[in-house]
C-alpha cells in the first residue's frame, strides 16, 4: 500500500475551493491541520470563515471526494473549527483590501467620509450595466435577472445590486436560498444560477416596508457597491428603482462609467415616461446604450401574436434617443411563474423564444456594445 504523505493531501486539497469565496481553502488558511495514520486514515481540520457556515456540508463534501482520491487512503475524518476574529480581518484584508478606504473625490460628491467603489478604480474591468425605467410595472426586475442570468450562461461573471430599496424582489426572482456571509464588514453575496446578488431584502424581516429618506438610501448604496466581495465580475447589474429620485443620483455619482439601458413597453404612455429617466441619464453624464422593449406581444393559443400594450413604443424612443432597440420581448406567464418561484425563465425553459431573446440580447450588451460609444441628446422634457 502506498504511504501517504502530508504533501499529498495538502495538494489534493488546493484545487478544492472555498463555494462562496471561490478562493483554494489552502491558499485562503482554511487547512488548518492534517494527521495521517499508519492504516492509511486521514484526518483534516477545516477553519471555516464564520460560525454557521452554510455552506458546510458543500465544505465537507468537496475536501472528502479530494482527499479520499489520493492514492493509499484508506479512511477520512474531518473536524471543523471556526476563525478567529484577527484571521478573518487578515482575510478580508486580502481579498478585499481595507473596509474603510475613502473614495477618491469623495468630497467633492459631498460625501467626506465615502468608500472608495471599487469598479471606478483604473483598469476595473467590470461594465456597470444600470437596468432603468421611467415607471414601475414595465417588467424591469424580470429584465434584469433574466439578462444576468443569460449573461452567466455566456461564460460571464456576473453580479446584481438590487438598487429598488423600497420594491426590492431580485432575491425572489433569482431564487437565493440564504442571506449573505458577513466576514468582518465584508459581505459576501449569496450566488444563484451563476449570479450573485445583494439587496435590502436580505437585511429587512419578512413584511416590514422600508421607510427611509435620502441620506439613508446614499449610505445603503453605498455599501452594496464598497462592502460586498463582488470579486471583480465582468458585468454588474443595476436594477434601479422606478422614476428620477435619490437613488438614480447617488448612482450616477458612484458609477460614472455606467452603462443605462432602458426598459419599456409599446405603449407610448409608458414609453414617453420611459424618455424621462434617459433625459436624467443625459443630465447626469451617463450613457444610454440601448432600449428593451418589455411586454411587445402575446402569441395566443391559434398561433396569432397579439399587441397587447401597442405597438412602436421602443422602437420610437429607441430612435428618439439614437440607441439601438436591442430586443423586443414578447408577453409569457412562464416569466411571472419563474420570478415568483425564484426558477427565471433562462433557466427553467433555455430553449424558449424568451428566454433565446434575452440571450440574443445578452450578446448585443457583451460584443457589439462593449467598446461602442453611443453618444445620446437628452430629450427635452416640457
Amino acid at each position: 500500500m502506498p504511504t501517504v504523505t502530508h504533501d499529498q493531501i495538502i495538494e489534493a486539497l488546493r484545487p478544492v475551493e472555498d463555494p462562496e469565496l471561490h478562493r483554494s481553502i489552502v491558499d485562503l488558511g482554511m487547512v488548518r491541520d492534517v494527521k495521517i495514520g499508519k492504516d492509511g486514515k486521514i484526518g483534516v481540520q477545516i477553519a471555516l470563515t464564520v460560525a454557521g457556515c452554510p455552506l458546510r456540508n458543500e465544505i465537507q463534501n468537496r475536501v472528502g471526494g479530494a482527499v479520499t482520491k489520493v492514492p493509499g487512503v484508506t479512511g477520512f475524518a474531518l473536524d471543523f473549527t471556526v476563525m478567529t476574529d484577527q484571521e478573518r480581518a487578515d482575510l478580508r484584508e486580502k481579498l478585499h483590501g481595507h473596509s474603510h478606504a475613502p473614495a477618491n473625490g469623495a468630497q467633492a460628491h459631498g460625501h467626506a467620509e465615502g468608500k472608495a467603489v471599487p469598479f471606478n478604480e483604473p483598469g476595473n474591468k467590470t461594465r456597470p450595466l444600470l437596468i432603468s425605467s421611467g415607471k414601475g410595472g414595465v417588467g424591469k426586475s424580470s429584465v434584469t435577472v433574466n439578462l444576468a442570468v443569460a449573461l452567466a450562461s455566456q461564460g460571464y461573471k456576473v453580479g446584481v445590486v438590487d438598487a429598488d430599496i423600497y420594491g426590492y424582489s431580485v432575491p425572489r426572482m433569482l431564487g437565493t436560498d440564504r442571506d449573505p456571509v458577513v466576514i468582518d464588514e465584508m459581505l459576501v453575496p449569496p450566488e444563484a444560477h451563476g449570479v450573485s446578488c445583494i439587496s435590502i431584502g436580505y437585511f429587512v424581516p419578512e413584511g416590514q416596508a422600508v421607510i427611509w429618506r435620502g441620506p439613508m438610501l446614499h449610505k445603503a448604496l453605498e455599501q452594496f457597491l464598497a462592502d460586498v466581495f463582488w470579486d471583480n465580475p465582468d458585468f454588474l447589474l443595476i436594477d434601479m428603482p422606478p422614476g428620477t429620485g435619490d437613488i438614480a443620483l447617488s448612482l450616477s455619482q458612484y458609477l460614472p462609467r455606467g452603462e443605462v439601458y432602458v426598459v419599456t413597453t409599446p405603449q407610448p404612455a409608458a414609453q414617453k415616461v420611459a424618455a424621462l429617466s434617459a433625459a436624467m441619464a443625459a443630465k447626469v453624464n451617463l450613457t444610454v446604450k440601448g432600449v428593451i422593449e418589455n411586454m411587445s406581444y402575446f402569441v395566443g393559443d391559434d398561433g396569432k401574436r397579439y399587441e397587447i400594450f401597442g405597438s412602436g413604443g421602443g422602437q420610437k424612443l429607441a430612435d428618439d434617443l439614437g440607441v439601438p432597440l436591442l430586443g423586443q420581448l414578447p408577453l409569457v406567464p412562464e416569466l411571472r411563474e419563474g420570478g415568483d418561484t425564484g426558477n427565471p425563465i433562462t433557466v427553467a425553459n433555455p430553449t424558449s423564444e424568451l428566454a433565446q431573446s434575452f440571450q440574443a440580447i445578452a450578446a448585443r450588451i457583451a460584443t457589439e456594445l462593449k467598446s461602442k460609444k453611443i453618444f445620446s441628446s437628452a430629450l427635452k422634457v416640457n
